[in-house]
C-alpha cells in the first residue's frame, strides 16, 4: 500500500509542477515528487533502497532548501513569482542565472551531483522487488528533468522580458551574502554527488539492522491490475482537471482580447 502511495506521490507532484505558472509553487510540487522516491526506497526493504531513500533526504534538504532560497532571492527584487514574467534573467542578473542552474541541474539529477545517486539508488532497489514500479519512477524521472528544464530556460534564456525591463535598477544580481549562504550547499551537493561513500559508511549498519529486522515479516500484497486501475485513475483525473481549467480559461482570455481591441 506504501509502494503504491508513493508511487502516486511521485506521478501526481511531477504532472502538477509541469503546470505551475508559480515558480514557488513549482519547486514545492517537485519537492512531494521528490519525497515520493524516499518512500518508495524504503519500503521495498532492499539495502539499495533504504540507502537511496536517506541520502535522498539528505539531497533534498541541500538541493530543494537551495532552490526556496533562490526564489526568494528573485522575489525579494521583483516581488512576483510569475514564471511567464521572468525571461532573460541571464542577461541581468548572470550570477544568479548560473547559481539557480547549478541547483535545477542537481534537482534533475545530472550524475556527478548528489540528486542522481540517491535516486538511483532507489531505483536499482526498486527494480529488484518490483521492476514495473521502478519503470513507472524512472519515466517520471525523465519528465521531471523536463519540467525543470522548460521552466529554466523560460526564466533565464531569450530576451529580457518588459516586466522585468520595467524593474530598472531594482533588478540586482545577487549580493556577496546570497552567494555565501549558498556554497556551503553547493559544495556538499557537490562531495556528495562524487563520494557517496561518506555518508553511506555513516548508516550502513543502521541498515543492515532494519533489513535483518524486517526480513521474517510478509509483506500485504497487492494484485498488479489494482495498483494499474489505481494509477491510471490519479493520472486521468489530474489530465481531466488540467483540460477543463484550460477550456474553462478560454473565454475569458477571448473576452479581454475583444475588449482591448474595441
Amino acid at each position: 500500500a506504501i509502494i503504491v502511495l508513493s508511487l502516486i506521490a511521485i506521478i501526481y507532484g511531477a504532472v502538477v509542477a509541469m503546470v505551475q505558472p508559480d515558480l514557488k509553487r513549482l519547486v514545492a510540487y517537485s519537492s512531494v515528487s521528490h519525497m515520493g522516491f524516499v518512500t518508495l526506497g524504503i519500503f521495498v526493504f532492499t539495502e539499495q533502497g533504504i540507502q537511496g531513500a536517506i541520502l535522498q533526504i539528505i539531497n533534498h534538504g541541500l538541493i530543494t532548501g537551495a532552490l526556496f532560497l533562490l526564489v526568494g532571492v528573485i522575489y525579494e527584487r521583483t516581488h512576483d513569482r510569475t514564471i511567464a514574467k521572468m525571461g532573460g534573467l541571464a542577461s541581468r542578473t548572470p550570477v544568479y542565472a548560473a547559481v539557480f542552474g547549478f541547483f535545477t541541474f542537481a534537482s534533475a539529477g545530472l550524475p556527478g551531483l548528489s540528486g542522481f545517486v540517491g535516486e538511483f539508488l532507489v531505483l536499482v532497489g526498486t527494480f529488484v522487488v518490483l521492476p514495473g514500479a521502478a519503470a513507472i519512477a524512472t519515466f517520471v524521472m525523465i519528465l521531471a528533468a523536463g519540467y525543470l528544464l522548460f521552466m529554466y530556460g523560460r526564466i533565464v534564456f531569450g530576451e529580457l522580458s518588459d516586466f522585468l525591463a520595467g524593474l530598472g535598477d531594482h533588478l540586482t544580481d545577487m549580493t556577496p551574502v546570497e552567494i555565501l549562504t549558498l556554497v556551503p550547499l553547493g559544495v556538499l551537493v557537490v562531495v556528495f554527488g562524487l563520494q557517496p561513500g561518506l555518508l553511506l559508511d555513516l548508516f550502513d549498519t543502521t541498515v543492515s539492522t532494519t533489513l535483518a529486522e524486517v526480513e521474517p515479516a510478509t509483506a500485504i500484497a497487492i494484485p498488479t491490475e489494482v495498483t494499474a486501475i489505481v494509477l491510471g485513475v490519479i493520472v486521468l483525473g489530474v489530465l481531466a482537471r488540467t483540460a477543463y481549467a484550460v477550456v474553462n480559461s478560454r473565454p475569458a482570455t477571448i473576452e479581454a482580447d475583444g475588449g482591448a481591441a474595441h
